[in-house]
């Protein structure tokens, strides 16, 4: 035993030696390197470019860069892809600058590279980490075979609002969960070893806030309490830090007051004091330059103020490329405050294996073997139908049948070209599977599809342009809508059942996509309104970034599928989820609103000292026109079949610091089929030093249950899960009574009492 115990202890010495002394080599490397640059070879490391020859992705594209990068004042190019591209760039930094240093290439691969998964917000629908943390996997090892090996994901900002475009990006509204799949999605970009040539860097983003802009218009300011920082918006970034985040993007938003990347609180404070990040730091498409809007100053005094904040690297703007050197000379900066951002760029690089091999992510042979293969799109298809949440199903009008004859109408039905959803850079539209391709595929010869447009995604030929300022307007029909209104309904008479897909175009949502409104636009509601007249069983299909004020469309149809915008294999999974192939069991990540007014809403609210639970509302925190509650709440989604809880039983009453309670309860499936079920868990503090929300999520797990099979679900419950922020921002538990929920969403769940002791 003794010999054991010696052997597990040298093996660690020997492991923490050896981690050591790889730290060290990295450290020694980069010093000697930056020991024989000049100055303007080390700012040129801070300078990131976008060189024009791939994909748009903001206003601006970089002029002279590959002169710059024989002059070693660029450390990083993006918005390019592919191997023949990308050895062309790295030549000429190892090639032909002084010092050979290797460049970095970076692009937006947000869900997916080539093979393109739903858009994030659909993806956190599934509460799949596991299943989320795979599709980042696949998308690292496409982009990496494209010569990529940094990719700027995960969004991880907290989104209440639907006006704003960019919440299409994220995990909805909720911290707890955010932080789960903020971890899952680095695991899957970066594995364990970050020099392995199918592995990329990841970059958390946007530091931080940005998903609480005012009015829901994006880049516009953000102003909270450091209270809800730290409670609410703040987790999952620290999630992403923790699970070893290689580098971090800095928003737009300002935070008190200082735009973020010039933000010393955030970004050197918070982020690399408190936290202990050990990465690099990339401002947002210009946004050191944007800090002058802001009203900072000239672009000599907010490029210092960004560096000396923290901001290690300058995408696109070159504030820090062409001020930096007669800010050192005037006294603005320090040369120590340069070095430090060099040496941070610099052991990105190293840490990605381009100073042993600027060639690693460089094989012509990988595309053709890794990207867009058949188990790819077979992940993208499962993927994609695990996503879709059921929002309502009225005389089990779903699964179709594989019989009979179809109406499948609306501007989405036979659409290639917005199946993939915003932010999909490098996807190829040509290759996405359309709703109609999918619906012939599953259903095979024994279902008749007829078909009609019906109605455009909008009317205005105006908004049309403005959607899609990189490509070619959203289509619009020279029909009249009403024409186009009467074609569908006759095609709708000729059939057993009705398939209605509507929603927005793909750009509709994303960044610079805020709508004031959130009804579906132009015609589409007049469609439907036409179509539900026919009598016909209808089942509305919807595509779309955001949620949407859809009130009058669950009163009027039977039957509506979110199927958010799905990606490259949208066609194929929204048949399989129509045609009872696949069973739906997504769940809601972010609330429907009934309308805008009630923007932002979210379940985990406080209450007010006037609640209005019931009763004489008069003098009660409600609207005189229309409930408090949202029309579908957060967590909620349908199955086919049905589940049922039982009432919640607690391993004990009282907990203390170093106790667990276990909370038990037995759901059964009641239904005819099998199906998926994600059974969550919330936690209120009745009372505390601080005002706390009426729920909190604290807890998940998806079980699949035969029909009628019935099964125990078991959460534990230690002190950590009753920690919060207090006033002065010390994370405590606070001894005093709580409710324990267990249910299907956060509306519909049991209850129990508890009480922490100390």
């Amino acid at each position: 035993m003794r010999r054991i115990l010696l052997t597990i202890v040298t093996l660690s010495f020997l492991l923490q030696v050896t981690a050591q002394t790889s730290d060290d080599r990295m450290k020694a490397y980069v010093a000697n390197l930056m020991s024989k640059m000049t100055l303007d070879e080390k700012i040129g490391q801070l300078n990131l470019v976008t060189p024009g020859w791939g994909v748009p992705t903001g206003s601006v594209v970089s002029k002279g860069v590959e002169d710059n990068i024989r002059k070693g004042r660029v450390g990083g190019l993006f918005g390019i892809f592919g191997p023949d591209k990308i050895r062309q760039a790295q030549t000429l930094a190892v090639k032909e600058s002084r010092l050979h240093i290797p460049l970095i290439f970076g692009l937006d691969v947000i869900h997916g590279h080539k093979t393109i998964f739903p858009i994030p917000l659909g993806l956190s629908c599934s509460w799949d980490t596991a299943l989320i943390e795979r599709t980042a996997r696949i998308a690292a090892i496409e982009a990496t075979a494209d010569g990529l090996c940094w990719v700027y994901s995960p969004m991880v900002d907290i989104a209440r609002d639907p006006r704003w475009g960019r919440i299409a990006e994220g995990s909805g509204e909720d911290p707890y969960l955010g932080s789960k799949i903020a971890r899952a999605m680095i695991k899957g970009y970066q594995g364990t070893d970050l020099s392995k040539d199918n592995t990329v860097m990841a970059c958390v983003k946007h530091f931080a806030l940005y998903g609480a802009a005012e009015a829901g218009r994006d880049y516009n300011t953000t102003d909270m309490s450091r209270i809800r920082m730290f409670n609410e918006y703040l987790p999952p970034y620290k999630a992403a830090v923790d699970a070893g985040v290689g580098s971090v993007m800095s928003s737009f938003n300002e935070i008190d007051g200082i735009p973020a990347t010039g933000n010393h609180w955030l970004l050197t404070d918070l982020l690399r004091n408190q936290w202990g990040f050990k990465g690099f730091v990339v401002s947002d498409y210009t946004s050191v330059n944007e800090m002058m809007a802001h009203g900072m100053g000239d672009l000599a005094t907010v490029s210092t103020l960004a560096l000396k904040a923290g901001l290690d690297m300058d995408m696109v703007g070159e504030g820090f490329l062409t001020t930096l050197q007669n800010s050192l000379k005037a006294g603005a900066v320090t040369q120590q405050q340069i070095n430090a951002a060099c040496q941070r760029v610099l052991e990105a690089k190293y840490k990605l294996g381009l100073f042993d091999d600027p060639y690693r992510y460089i094989n012509e042979s990988k595309p053709e073997k890794d990207i867009l293969t058949a188990q790819n799109r077979q992940a993208a298809r499962e993927t994609a139908a695990r996503s879709m949440v059921l929002l309502k199903n009225e005389h089990q009008v779903l699964p179709l049948k594989k019989s009979g004859t179809i109406a499948l109408i609306g501007p989405l039905a036979d659409n290639h070209a917005e199946m993939l959803g915003t932010w999909a850079v490098s996807g190829d539209k040509t290759k996405s599977v359309s709703i109609q391709e999918g619906i012939k595929n599953v259903a095979g010869n024994g279902v008749q599809v007829l078909s009609a447009k019906g109605a455009n995604i909008t009317d205005d030929t105006a908004f049309a342009k403005r959607i899609s300022p990189f490509d070619k307007p959203t289509e619009i029909d020279p029909r009249t809508p009403e024409i186009m209104i009467q074609e569908a309904v006759e095609v709708a008479g000729k059939a057993d059942v009705v398939v209605a897909v509507v929603g927005e175009a793909a750009e509709m949502s994303g960044e610079s996509s805020s709508r004031t409104s959130l009804d579906l636009p132009g015609s589409q509601r007049k469609l439907i309104e036409a179509l539900v007249k026919t009598g016909k069983p209808l089942v509305v299909v919807l595509l779309n970034g955001r949620p949407l004020t859809i009130s009058w469309l669950d009163e009027q149809a039977p039957a509506i599928l979110e199927a958010w915008f799905a990606g490259t294999e949208a066609g194929n999974a929204i048949a399989d989820v129509l045609f009872g192939n696949y069973n739906p069991a997504g769940k809601l990540t972010t609330s429907f609103p009934r309308n805008v007014g009630q923007i932002p809403i979210y379940y985990n609210h406080k209450n007010t000292g006037r609640p209005y639970e019931g009763g004489n509302p008069k003098f009660k925190s409600d609207y005189l026109d229309v409930d408090n509650s949202p029309l579908y709440p957060f967590g909620y989604g349908l199955s086919y079949t049905n589940f049922t809880y039982d009432t919640i039983q607690l391993s004990q009453s009282t907990i203390r610091p170093g106790q667990q309670i276990t909370a038990s309860i037995l759901i059964k499936n009641t239904g005819n089929v099998a199906g998926e079920e994600t059974v969550q868990l919330y936690i209120r503090d009745l009372a505390g030093s601080v005002t706390r929300p009426v729920k909190e999520l604290k807890g998940f797990q998806k079980i699949t249950l035969n029909a009628g099979e019935m099964k125990k679900v078991q959460f534990t419950i230690t002190e950590n899960d009753l920690k919060f922020y207090n006033s002065a921002l010390k994370y405590v538990s606070e001894p005093g009574d709580f409710k324990l929920f267990i249910g299907t969403n956060s509306r519909d769940v049991k209850e129990a009492s508890f009480r922490l002791v100390k």
